[in-house]
């Protein structure tokens, strides 16, 4: 198999507040036998103008990332929504048979969430990590909708040695983080996100798993208030051995 120069673009949520979702995609990536990249200059994506309605402010932050991304050989992200952006939205951005379409296109296709990249690409599996706990998995909205993120994450972490995972009823469902959603509809949001801490809560998991720092990060919150003994991680997190640090919302 070739080796792939890959550009991981890390999100804000990541960079911000769990840089260390960050540097365990990179060390999955680079397990995985890619050369990786983190390229200066990376901004947010776009995703809240875009769900706002500035169509114009996200198609300016669509050209630069368009143009700072498309030399490579993939593009990887740790977040379905994001990648989800850059994917299945950029395009959209632009008029048909434009150049900036058609480049949005180019990048789209070679664009891809990190536990599906790690599955569907590259068809790797963790080796020799181990993880003694039982857990639950939240699927995102925008990684199991717009790229289809469902049986990888669950193929990587049933290779976690002592990893017992438990389906949550409506694992599926939205956790109410929505981007911009929760900060114009807080009290339907925060109804939302009630609902999925007790789904949480009536597995008897010690931990839940997600692909999405956005949502993870609401659900933290959220069983934090509820006084909840439930740890938060990134799955990337637990697949690099850092299942047994500080969780999502603990100080480190």
């Amino acid at each position: 198999m070739s080796t792939p120069r890959v550009a991981l673009f890390a999100t804000c949520l990541v960079d911000a507040l769990r840089p260390g979702v960050g540097f365990a995609a990179m060390e999955l990536l680079e397990a995985a036998g890619c050369v990786v990249e983190v390229p200066r200059g990376q901004t947010c994506c776009g995703q809240p103008a875009l769900n706002s309605g500035d169509h114009e402010g996200a198609a300016a932050l669509a050209r630069q990332t368009i143009a700072l991304l498309e030399g490579f050989d993939a593009v990887v992200v740790p977040s379905g929504s994001c990648g989800g952006t850059i994917k299945a939205h950029y395009p959209e951005l632009f008029p048909a048979g434009s150049d900036w379409h058609r480049r949005a296109v180019a990048l789209g296709a070679k664009t891809f969430e990190l536990l599906s990249y790690l599955v569907d690409v590259r068809g790797w599996r963790p080796e020799g990590v181990r993880l003694a706990a039982t857990a639950t998995y939240h699927d995102s909205c925008s990684g199991l909708r717009e790229l289809g993120v469902k049986a990888q994450p669950r193929r990587l972490l049933g290779a976690v040695e002592g990893l017992v995972l438990t389906e949550m009823e409506e694992a599926e469902t939205c956790c109410g983080f929505g981007g911009t959603f929760c900060v114009k509809y807080p009290a339907i949001s925060n109804a939302i996100v009630s609902e999925k801490t007790a789904n949480v809560a009536a597995t008897g998991a010690e931990l839940l798993l997600g692909g999405d720092l956005g949502c993870l990060l609401n659900m933290a919150g959220r069983l934090h208030r509820e006084g909840r003994e439930v740890r938060v991680f990134h799955t990337a997190e637990v697949l690099t051995g850092r299942g047994d640090g500080p969780a999502i919302g603990e100080d480190a």
